[in-house]
């Protein structure tokens, strides 16, 4: 009698968030006979070609890997019995949903309808959610929409960044997996069509979306950075000493109340730096970069930028 671990997995995968899936996969002995990845970008001032984070671990793992500039080339495989889908970043074609036999899951990192698309993470952390979660799901021909296999919840931490809760959802998603495809393989499992109705969408991020704009609340202002790191991160445009500064803020965390008027510096204790914002509130700032220079301390920016 065939074992479940014998059914062949062709796994889609890019980021980080995907390794812990497909080290599972293989630790628990399922068969991944293709891990699909895109291929290798520039990346830094040197313009090197860099694998994925995928492509590295599936190569640590031994298994094949292929790298179409597009899903529409062939990846020399005509079948396959589950196809496994996690942080890919493109639409899988019809043509090869069609293939696999118990079709394809995909592991998105929010509690669909809600989030669906390319930022969940970070619009939950932008969101002030209390709780997150991961959904497994049977993938279609549309964005994040087919049916959901089994969903778990998570509280958020409320000091948590987009890197840490990431790196939480990942082992969550993993675990997941490896639990329900045992049922959904024996047809146990009952899959659930999404409510359309309640379906929100996040966007592709850009730089601009770190751009802090100080007549938001502290919460708004704290959460902007959680949400945006380690990528974009988040900055402002502030005139000191008649010259155009953008700076960039490394670290930081709500502060103290403020008579001051939004955006203005405040010196506190000499050494302490902090932001006025909305509803007399502030932002402290433990670490920050202006725009070309190397990272600076509260204390050093004071001395270099605030002090006659």
């Amino acid at each position: 009698m065939k074992k479940q671990t014998d059914n062949s997995i062709v796994f889609f995968g890019t980021s980080e968030f995907a390794v812990p899936a497909l080290n599972l996969l293989v630790r628990e002995g399922y068969r991944v006979i293709l891990v699909v990845t895109p291929p290798d970008e520039p990346a830094g001032r040197s313009r090197v070609l860099q694998p994925s984070p995928i492509k590295i671990a599936a190569q640590a793992l031994g298994l094949t890997v292929a790298q179409p500039p597009n899903l529409n080339q062939e990846l020399g495989i005509m079948n396959y019995e589950l196809g496994v889908v996690c942080a890919y970043g493109k639409l899988i074609p019809k043509k090869l949903l069609d293939i696999p036999k118990y079709g394809t899951l995909n592991i998105h990192p929010s509690l669909l309808p809600k989030y669906r698309g390319a930022s969940p993470i970070q619009a939950a952390i932008l969101g002030g959610d209390k709780e997150t979660g991961v959904s497994i799901m049977k993938l279609d021909a549309k964005m994040d929409h087919g049916p959901i296999v089994v969903q778990e919840t998570i509280k958020i931490d409320p000091e948590e960044t987009a890197v840490e809760l990431n790196r939480r959802l990942a082992e969550v998603g993993a675990k997941l997996l490896i639990k329900i495809i045992p049922q959904y393989l024996n047809g146990e499992n009952k899959s659930e069509k999404q409510d359309d109705a309640k379906a929100t969408y996040t966007k592709i991020l850009n730089r601009e979306d770190g751009k802090i704009n100080w007549t938001r609340s502290a919460d708004e202002i704290y959460n902007q950075w959680r949400a945006l790191q380690p990528w974009p991160g988040v900055y402002c445009e502030s005139r000191i000493r008649n010259q155009e500064l953008r700076i960039k803020f490394l670290k930081l965390r709500p502060g103290e109340k403020t008579k001051q008027e939004p955006g203005e510096f405040i010196i506190l204790d000499k050494k302490r730096l902090a932001i006025a914002c909305a509803k007399n509130q502030s932002i402290e700032i433990l670490e920050l970069q202006p725009e070309g220079k190397k990272p600076l301390t509260a204390e050093q920016f004071i001395n270099g930028y605030l002090k006659n």
